[in-house]
């Protein structure tokens, strides 16, 4: 079978400028990781290779696993299967299409366990695949030319064999009709061809993005008889044929997903796959607010809790499913960066521009108060992107290759953070330290503000805006910093939306100032571009809340996205986590160090944990089994 190329269709950056900006950073940076690599090492021309057939591959190096390996190391081969997991989610949904933002609420726990991918990746490593739908990769040394080769034996649930022509019809959908951060990566794609049933290779030559073979892995594989082009874009509830170890049983709008494993799984005995997805029903019920979620927990009526609050972590669980043991709570800690929460400026606004008022406004948010009187003082102030990993730059001065990597940009790191020294603003812990607002009102002072009658204003106009939430602990948070910032002159005034109008204003960055959150993992990538990126700035519905758009920013994210080493990698990460700490374009909360969970004694997991994830994967617990 000879299957037609589908020629690639490039998204919109938002103009030739940002085009033409974008490829002369990525140049840049490219030449920075060639003519100056962080261990010091003197460049060697390389001659172009063959693609290699592997089993698995890694964003850096080789993968840490064999090509014979049995099962994953935090797997449990030997799991009992059988039972029933119920789990519950805060929230609601509308459909079961999780491919498209504007298919509605999408119903959590499809993404895996219905729906899989080329390869599966392992939660003890950074980032690396293994072999899953494909049994093997083919990729050169440049990354310009991967080979996908699918296992014969792969199945959807419908039992139809799963063909090259499946992928590439998942990959001309998902690249027209997917998410937006779906559309910009496979946008790179120069070309994609099927030689025959059970090979896709991809033209990936002049992308100079060495992560995109690896999202190219990991795209869903859609069952081109049994997907309905036309209405992709629509909220459904027709149960979908995936490829993964759960069928849906049952589906009730805003309340419960019922997830039956197949006893026909196709891939159950792969080394990807051995150990994992043990019981037999998941039921996934979902819950208006927290509170009633909680209680349903304590009455026996689920499983597992993914605990996030602080006060009911420190008083809340005395109650008698734990104190006779049928329930137990764990404290679990992992290798994974801890990401970023904080309310965050939308710099498209007027009143933002100014990056010292920003920073000051920062100055007056009282954490030692906050965590001391709001949350049990479990809470650690978040000082990085990246905080608690070796990809941090907190603490540590910068390394020369770092600082070759930001030559170019002599305005985009203060010298402090260049320096690590910089840390977030430490109040006395009062609510009302003087000293503070006397520092954040000379910052203000020396960028043209005045308090006039107990107005902070600069050219007459006062510095007034709204910080948007959607929930009352988000709301409790925000009017204790409104109150801080009155002390300053600052109107800040809080308004809670419901969840529909919330969605909307941000996907259409309608707002502000908001409570923004970006979880980070130990390998950031193609994902930054949304997040930090220029052309995610005005892209609708993108994660760029802030509204950065920095040529320092997209130079970066090419340099971590091009890094050949781990320590290049490691080098880029931290240049770039500077620049967005210098933008100060949040003002940083604060995180957990460990994870907290309570769980049925029901239940168990291995004892061996993965590094770079919770135990808790997705909200199926993929790992887990049900020993009574």
């Amino acid at each position: 079978m000879k299957i037609r190329p589908i020629p690639a269709r490039r998204p919109s950056s938002g103009g030739a400028e940002q085009r033409t900006r974008g490829r002369r950073a990525l140049s840049f940076a490219l030449s920075l990781l060639i003519a100056a690599p962080a261990s010091g090492a003197a460049p060697t021309p390389r001659a172009v290779e063959a693609p290699c057939p592997t089993h698995g591959i890694a964003m850096h190096g080789a993968p840490a696993l064999p090509s014979d390996f049995h099962h994953f190391p935090y797997a449990e081969p030997e799991a009992k299967k059988g039972g029933k997991l119920r789990v519950g989610l805060a929230g609601t949904f509308d459909s079961l299409n999780p491919f498209n933002l504007k298919s509605g609420t999408a119903a959590q726990g499809l993404v895996g366990n219905v729906f899989q991918g080329l390869m599966a990746r392992s939660q003890d490593e950074p980032f690396t695949l293994y072999g899953l739908i494909a049994r093997s990769i083919d990729i050169d040394p440049a990354r310009s030319q991967v080979t996908f080769h699918l296992d014969p034996r792969a199945r959807f649930s419908d039992g139809k064999p799963i063909t090259a022509e499946d992928v590439l019809f998942s990959f001309d959908l998902l690249k027209t009709k997917g998410r937006p951060q779906q559309r910009i990566a496979y946008g790179l794609v120069k070309s994609i061809d099927a030689p025959d049933a059970h090979t896709v290779r991809y033209d990936l030559s002049g992308v100079g993005d060495r992560e995109l073979p690896l999202i190219l892995a990991i795209m869903p594989v859609l069952p081109k008889h049994a997907t309905d082009v036309e209405r992709f874009s629509e909220a459904t509830l027709a149960k979908p044929v995936g490829s993964g170890p759960y069928v849906i049983a049952d589906a009730q709008v805003g309340a419960r997903l019922l997830l039956r494993r197949n006893e026909d799984y196709w891939g159950a005995d792969l080394p990807s796959q051995r150990g994992f997805y043990n019981f037999d029903e998941i039921d996934i019920q979902y819950f208006r607010d927290g509170n009633s979620l909680f209680e349903a927990f304590k009455a026996g009526l689920l499983d597992y809790r993914d605990e996030t609050s602080t006060t009911r972590w420190a008083s809340g669980y005395d109650f008698p499913a734990l104190t006779d043991g049928r329930v137990v709570k764990e404290t679990l800690k992992n290798e994974n960066p801890k990401g970023m929460e904080g309310f965050v400026f939308n710099t498209r606004r007027p009143l933002f521009k100014d990056i010292r008022l920003r920073e000051a406004l920062g100055m007056m948010f009282d954490f030692e108060w906050v965590n001391a009187n709001l949350y049990a003082g479990l809470y650690t102030r978040t000082k990085s992107f990246f905080d608690e990993s070796e990809l941090s730059s907190s603490g540590r001065p910068a390394s020369p290759g770092e600082r070759a990597l930001l030559a170019p940009f002599p305005d985009a790191v203060r010298e402090d953070i260049l320096e690590g020294r910089w840390r977030p603003p430490v109040n006395d812990g009062s609510g009302r330290d003087r000293e503070m607002a006397k520092r954040a009102l000379d910052l203000l002072e020396s960028a043209g503000y005045r308090i006039e009658n107990g107005v902070l204003r600069k050219d007459g106009e006062p510095v007034s805006f709204e910080i948007m939430v959607k929930d009352r602990n988000q709301e409790r948070l925000a009017l204790n910093y409104a109150g801080s910032l009155q002390r300053i002159g600052v109107d800040a005034r809080v308004r809670l939306v419901d969840e529909v109008q919330y969605q909307r204003r941000r996907q259409k960055f309608d707002f502000d100032m908001m409570l923004g959150q970006w979880l980070a993992s130990a390998s950031p990538g193609n994902e930054q571009r949304m997040r930090w990126g220029s052309s995610s700035a005005n892209q609708e519905a993108s994660f760029n809340l802030a509204g950065a758009a920095s040529p320092a920013i997209d130079a970066l994210i090419a340099a971590l996205l091009a890094a050949t080493s781990h320590d290049d990698f490691i080098t880029a990460v931290r240049a770039y986590d500077r620049v967005l700490l210098s933008g100060f374009y949040v003002v940083p909360l604060y995180h957990a160090s460990d994870q907290w969970l309570a769980h049925s004694t029901d239940i168990a997991r291995p004892a061996r944990l993965p590094r770079y994830a919770s135990p808790m994967f997705s909200p199926t617990l993929e790992s887990w089994w049900r020993q009574r």
